[in-house]
């Protein structure tokens, strides 16, 4: 759903009351092409009066002075930094230079909080982006004017639950979320997982085969779309679960609502363990008789855009879909030329 923000008459910036604006950048060092367009972002930035917020490490790679005052540094924090916590002050916006790796990343930090985040592709398909990197004065404008938009995406949270004791009792042995996808894959490549599929209750399917995916609908375009999965559109409140080269007649992707819980269980049979991927970026290994929870996420991604342009102009644009003799354009340049629009 797409909404306005931080626009000048429907909502001021929470920085702007205190005479400070302050925009975090994140940015895939290892890569000239990102290092250059960091540095013009930062310049256009600053001259604008607007104060740059960067980890330490990036200031180093960046070559920034420290004691400039239109740069500030977030603190440091193991694993993650998170922009919702007392230490990092007021930040209207994050944008990120890199590939999806790198707004995954950055996805981390603005996740508990309202931050929206602005993704610069510099990867190949860059399906969390925005913006490409020859658009950096653009950015720069929209930032300044506050003129983008806020498109919110759901998420998934995750918990693997131990075994059941004699009572009937479990515990959270650890806990994560994901914007794309969780993945229980194999832990080793000469076992198949011996995995139970439960969906709101009740058992769907057991599964010898490479692994099971959950994914949101931003994650269909991902590892979900490489593994034969849909594309949702991000409009479509729900989540998909695909079995991973499944040895069974029925191992189909599968589109379920928004509010149902996914409980997947490793069983006793072929591998003693599997390994839980959030996002590709955490894990944690999966033991026998332990089971994996997902849940749609308490917190919702806000991407910032630019414009209003259709998810199905996106989904031409960043796989290059062949278009060419759609009729809707001849009809439209047709009409208007008659004066009917």
């Amino acid at each position: 759903m797409l909404s306005p923000v931080l626009g000048r008459a429907e909502q001021e910036a929470p920085t702007a009351r205190s005479g400070i604006r302050r925009v975090a950048v994140l940015t895939h060092t290892g890569r000239d092409e990102a290092v250059k367009a960091a540095s013009r972002l930062i310049n256009g930035l600053s001259a604008a009066g607007i104060v740059c917020v960067l980890p330490s490490a990036d200031i180093a790679h960046l070559k920034l002075s420290r004691s400039d005052p239109s740069i500030e540094m977030l603190p440091e924090a193991d694993p993650i930094i998170g922009l919702d916590t007392p230490e990092v002050p007021q930040i209207e916006l994050l944008v990120v230079l890199g590939g999806d790796g790198t707004i995954l990343r950055g996805a981390e930090w603005v996740l508990a909080s309202d931050v929206p985040l602005l993704g610069v592709n510099l990867g190949h398909v860059g399906f969390l982006a925005e913006a490409e990197s020859s658009e950096i004065d653009l950015i720069v404008e929209t930032v300044v004017n506050r003129s983008f938009r806020v498109e919110e995406r759901s998420t998934i949270d995750v918990r693997i639950l131990s075994p059941l004791d004699p009572s009937g009792a479990e515990r959270v042995e650890w806990s994560s979320f994901a914007i794309n996808e969780v993945t229980i894959e194999k832990a080793a490549r000469e076992r198949m997982l011996d995995l139970m599929v439960e969906i709101d209750g009740r058992p769907l399917s057991r599964w010898s085969c490479d692994g099971v995916l959950v994914s949101t609908p931003t994650g269909s375009t991902a590892y979900a779309f490489s593994a034969g999965g849909p594309v949702i559109w991000p409009g479509v409140d729900a989540m998909q679960v695909l079995p991973l080269s499944a040895h069974a007649l029925f191992a189909r992707p599968m589109v379920l609502s928004p509010r149902s819980r996914v409980l997947v269980e490793m069983l006793d049979g072929m591998a003693p363990e599997a390994v839980v991927w959030c996002d590709g970026r955490r894990s944690t290994v999966l033991k026998r008789g332990m089971r994996v929870e997902v849940v749609q996420g308490r917190h919702r991604l806000r991407l910032a855009r630019l414009s209003e342009a259709p998810f199905t102009d996106r989904l031409v644009h960043k796989f290059g879909l062949p278009v060419a003799g759609w009729r809707g354009g001849a009809e439209a340049r047709h009409r208007q030329s008659r004066g009917e629009d």
